[in-house]
Order: structure tokens, then C-alpha cells, then sequence
């Protein structure tokens, strides 16, 4: 079954378009890898295809080497959005929701030390298990609110989007002026610390802010 954004609980009608993720955007997760703190947002995109629903469950590639979990608050994308500035990026946002952006990570360490492209870790089929979404006035400032992992009961990532080295609207605008976001794009505004290798039958509980936690299994 293909994904369909949902807002509120009901189905909309936008397309599903691009991801448009960024790198490194937790201090303390770019250290746990070894990586230098950037200056400015690193972005990278993955396509349409890499979009799955979050729950009930969702598949993780197998024989590739170790999958990584990357929790993150997602930005459902309502208006077109280019060269921006902050206030126009928050009138663009339609909704928040969470995820998670997939690593095939021994791929994508090999492919790092080769300086190659490294999209074929990140952007492969399923790469981005999204949440259904909230309107804006259910996340109260989603520039302070806490995202939380859980695998298997033991909390793996915890974090605050207060923690972002580029905050949300900031964020958006950059990359506006960047790559034009349209109706139905979702943006990723990275991940806290904690990242580590899923195993096919983790059940994982997800928490974005005061909202009801997500559940969902790896298969």
C-alpha cells in the first residue's frame, strides 16, 4: 500500500514529493560520529519513494550491513516556499509530525572514505518512515519540544528541538533558497544523539512533544 499524508487523522490530498533532510543538526550527535560541528545546515534529499508509513510497521534492508535509526520531527510542506525568510517559512508549514531517517551506516561509512555520494545509505526504497501529521496549533512551539525513542523499552534517543543547531523556521528558509519546497515535501530537522543499528522485530515507541506516542515494529 502506498503512503498518503494524513493530517489530523484524515487523508490529504498532496502529493507526496521530496525529503529534503539536514545533516549534523544536534551537536552532540555530530560528536557520537566522529564529525566536526558544521557551520551552516548540510543538506541532503531523499525521493518520494523513500517515504513509508511509520506504523504499524516497516522494513529494514537486509545483508547491507548495519541499519541505523536517526529519530527525527518532520515538516509537512503546505505552500510553496522559495528564497524565504522565517516568517514566511512558518505561514508554509501545514503540520508536524516524527520519523525516522534510515542509515545503512557501514554503507555509508565505505562511501564517505571513498568521497563518494552517499545517497544509495540514506535514500534507498523505505528510507524515511514517516508518522501521520498535526496541524501547527497542536505543537505549542515546536521550537522547544521534545522527541523521544524508545527500542524494545530502553530509551535510545531523547532530545529537544531547542537543541538544533539551526532552529525550524531558520532551517526552512535555508533551504528555501536552496531548492524551492512545494505542497506535500517533508522536511527532517535531524536527529539528537543516541543513534544505533535496529534489528528486524525491535518494537519501537515514538514521542513528538505532549502527543500521543507512536508504536511500530521493525520487520
Amino acid at each position: 500500500m502506498s503512503y498518503q499524508h494524513i493530517l489530523d487523522g484524515k487523508k490529504l490530498d498532496l502529493p507526496v514529493g521530496k525529503v529534503v533532510c539536514v545533516g549534523r543538526n544536534y551537536a552532540e550527535h555530530a560528536k557520537e560520529l566522529n564529525n566536526p560541528v558544521p557551520t551552516s545546515p548540510i543538506l541532503f534529499m531523499k525521493p518520494s519513494t523513500a517515504v513509508v508509513a511509520l506504523e504499524p510497521g516497516f522494513a529494514i534492508p537486509q545483508n547491507q550491513g548495519e541499519c541505523h535509526h536517526e529519530l527525527e520531527m518532520s515538516v509537512l510542506i503546505g505552500q510553496p516556499l522559495k528564497s524565504a525568510d522565517e516568517a514566511g517559512a512558518k505561514k508554509a508549514v501545514l503540520g508536524f509530525g516524527i520519523g525516522l531517517d534510515l542509515t545503512l551506516r557501514d554503507l555509508q561509512n565505505k562511501l564517505k572514505e571513498k568521497s563518494h555520494p552517499w545517497e544509495v545509505a540514506k535514500a534507498f526504497d523505505g528510507a524515511n518512515p514517516l508518522s501521520g501529521f498535526v496541524s501547527t496549533d497542536r505543537i505549542a512551539d515546536p521550537e522547544h519540544t521534545e522527541i523521544e525513542l524508545t527500542v524494545n523499552g530502553a530509551v535510545r534517543q531523547k532530545g529537544n528541538t531547542s537543541d538544533m543547531i539551526t532552529p525550524v523556521y531558520k532551517l526552512l528558509a535555508f533551504m528555501s533558497r536552496h531548492f524551492t519546497l512545494l505542497p506535500g515535501d517533508v522536511v527532517m530537522t535531524g536527529t539528537p544523539a543516541g543513534v544505533a543499528a535496529l534489528q528486524v522485530g525491535d518494537q519501537l515507541v515514538l514521542r513528538l512533544g505532549d502527543l500521543p506516542a507512536l508504536s511500530t515494529v521493525v520487520r
